[in-house]
């Protein structure tokens, strides 16, 4: 998975490894065979773009056999080939529509299955669900979770969605403004930017100044102000650092007694934003959390109310200043 922000270099970074564009230094290499200056069509890749570019005179089976039928495969074959792939992503019913028939959602599931009918060593992915409303969002990123493990096929999918990145990815590359800034897993992207300014783009409201007073056995003491002493684990022994905490990872309690968490921090509740499921809090210190539904009825919070942010030592992540 490719994540960035918009304008980043995502879409040119995977229009390069599809041979559209040559790099203007470094090579690119796919099963080991250097492909850089190899045409397009003999790179045995498939993409699929954010507009789907289907073929509008041709019906549903055509255009997922197009690719194909140009590589002069058996009709047989391809009629075999095309009628899997329709019952894999659930088009059968639309095998003799015209794309101007079909919803967004429905022609993004077609040019998924005209890309990998090939069966392509790579599937590139520019921002495929970005068009879509969010319940045709949940579905198709199943179908691409099955399409991947059906066909077992290398998927380097492009966006800027951060949900999309952490339901489908392996592992994710992080590329601001040209350039590649972190790989990693999910987890240690989300949890464990490199920078306050990757941090800041995965979500990650909490960013704090402080400075580490001592370090002892890797639980480092920070003076942040204006909120007193911060304990994290941390490699730094001194020095000015920026402390990183995702809003989910801070509980708000009206007790701060009976609790194993090294670091509570006192406010007043001075904004509350309704987001379903969950409800943004913004304390008076700005401090952010996230709460569920039943714990914000279940403490009766309301905006002036006083409560405790409670969060563990290694919720906190520490990059230098």
């Amino acid at each position: 998975m490719i994540l960035g922000p918009t304008g980043a270099g995502k879409s040119i970074l995977l229009e390069t490894i599809a041979g559209i564009f040559l790099p203007d230094k470094g090579r690119i290499f796919s099963n080991n065979r250097d492909i850089t200056h190899i045409p397009p069509r003999e790179r045995n890749i498939g993409m699929v773009y954010q507009d789907y570019i289907l073929f509008p005179f041709l019906t549903v089976e055509e255009n997922i056999g197009f690719g194909l039928k140009t590589k002069k495969v058996d009709k047989n074959e391809i009629k075999r080939k095309v009628e899997k792939l329709e019952e894999l992503l659930g088009v059968t019913h639309l095998a003799h529509r015209y794309p101007s028939t079909l919803s967004g959602g429905e022609q993004q599931k077609v040019a998924i299955a005209r890309a990998i009918a090939t069966e392509p060593d790579i599937l590139l992915l520019d921002e495929p669900l970005s068009a879509l409303d969010s319940r045709t969002k949940y579905h198709l990123r199943e179908e691409l979770k099955r399409v991947k493990k059906e066909f077992n096929i290398t998927v380097i999918h492009v966006t800027h969605d951060q949900t999309e990145a952490m339901a489908l990815a392996d592992r994710i590359a992080i590329v601001m403004q040209g350039k590649l800034v972190q790989v990693g897993t999910p987890a240690e992207i989300f949890n464990k930017p490199l920078n306050d300014k990757i941090a800041e783009f995965v979500g990650i409201e909490n960013i704090l100044n402080g400075k580490i007073c001592k370090n002892e056995g890797g639980l480092a003491e920070i003076e942040v102000e204006p909120y007193g002493k911060i304990f994290a684990f941390s490699d730094f022994d001194n020095g000015n650092v920026k402390i990183c905490i995702r809003p989910e990872d801070i509980i708000i309690s009206k007790n701060n007694s009976d609790n194993s968490a090294q670091n509570i921090i006192s406010g007043n509740i001075a904004e509350m934003e309704d987001l379903g499921a969950l409800t943004r809090i913004r304390l008076d210190n700005d401090l952010v959390s996230m709460v569920t539904k039943r714990s914000k009825e279940t403490l009766k919070l309301r905006e002036g109310t006083q409560v405790y942010a409670i969060f563990k030592a290694t919720s906190a992540h520490i990059v230098p200043d």
